[in-house]
């Protein structure tokens, strides 16, 4: 089984015959297995990953990183005010950090004003958080294992007499 969650993290867009051949498994046991992947909640969504500048039409999306210090709340530690966080439409990604800071926050917002706006009179107004640190991301070099950039470019400088 988890050879066949790994081929799909790899390649989600893998044929249920192909997982079968690779795995020496028949297609209903492959399906079968795929399925109750799906109804565990372990596979929670197929997407493609795309490289924003790649694509000139679409508008670039500003994101940020804010690192927050919160008041963990007396029946439900962290996940009370986690919960509230994530429900805002802006956040694409929440984490429980140790360290510095209690918890990670990954938005994306229209432009510089739309986040320092979700930060000023969303984020920092909820009950239990204590501080924010926002850091602006100004390039993807790579995420979620794929590289961005194009490592074919010759990036030697040139010698000169």
């Amino acid at each position: 089984m988890e050879e066949i969650l790994n081929l799909l993290k790899d390649n989600a867009r893998l044929s249920v015959e192909d997982i079968a051949a690779m795995t020496k498994k028949s297609i209903d046991e492959v399906k079968s297995i795929i399925k109750k992947f799906e109804d565990d909640g372990i596979i929670l969504k197929y997407s493609a990953i795309v490289n924003p500048d790649k694509v000139p039409e679409e508008k670039a999306a500003v994101r940020a990183v804010i690192e927050i210090q919160v008041a963990p709340e007396r029946e439900h530690g962290f996940d009370g005010i986690a919960e509230r966080i994530w429900r805002f439409p802006q956040v694409k990604s929440l984490y429980l950090m140790s360290g510095g800071y209690d918890l990670q926050v990954i938005i994306e917002g229209d432009s510089l004003q739309d986040v320092a706006f979700f930060v000023a009179r969303k984020l920092s107004t909820l009950e239990g958080v204590r501080s924010t640190k926002t850091h602006f991301v100004l390039k993807a070099y790579k995420e979620n294992d794929i590289v961005y950039v194009d490592e074919k470019v010759d990036r030697r400088q040139g010698v000169t007499a």
